[in-house]
């Protein structure tokens, strides 16, 4: 309910300025190639989804109907769907899932029918890229659950649907803050 007002959708593009998944996007890249079409999870600000559709096809979604409105206003000509990133209900298929630091708002129970939901949305071979905040144990920050992940955490929640290709910390706000994984479903 955090970005269910204007107000804290606005503080959140503030907050995030300056900041994207560019380093992640650029490994990505060496996974897809450019007709790949992504989906991506919790669009948020758009940050990410701009860096994708400079060489992809790409849908953006995210929960809350107000960043959904900052997308439409951002990005007139493209496509964004309200999705519940635990159930994902869509008929469309993609090449690969993308999110920065969105599934972290999920308990591992629900990241589980997450993983799960995306297996049932991918082609065959697609990929998923997926960034945590990297620790153990969850919090609530203002009000939303921050749920950390490690790199055995998620061997364990990816490894019965996907084969691992990256899994690698890297750096948000501090040296080795996160961690991100890019698999390839296998079922």
């Amino acid at each position: 309910n955090y970005y269910n007002t204007r107000e804290k959708v606005e503080e959140y593009i503030r907050q995030a300025e300056g900041y994207s998944g560019q380093e992640i996007i650029d490994t990505l890249d060496t996974y897809l190639s450019e007709d790949s079409k992504i989906l991506e999870l919790g669009s948020g600000p758009g940050t990410d989804f701009g860096i994708l559709c400079k060489q992809y096809d790409v849908v953006g979604s995210d929960l809350s109907d107000k960043f959904l409105n900052v997308l439409r206003e951002k990005f007139p000509r493209k496509e964004f769907l309200q999705l519940d990133a635990v159930r994902i209900n869509t008929n469309l298929k993609f090449d690969c899932i993308y999110s920065n630091k969105v599934l972290h708002h999920l308990s591992d129970n629900d990241l589980k029918k997450s993983i799960s939901a995306q297996c049932k949305v991918l082609n065959p071979n697609g990929i998923v890229c997926h960034s945590f905040w990297k620790g153990e144990g969850d919090e609530v920050f203002k009000g939303m659950l921050v749920n950390y992940q490690t790199k055995e955490s998620l061997i364990k929640l990816f490894q019965k649907k996907f084969e691992i290709l990256v899994l690698e910390d890297y750096a948000e706000f501090e040296e080795n803050d996160s961690v991100f994984v890019i698999a390839r479903v296998s079922i």
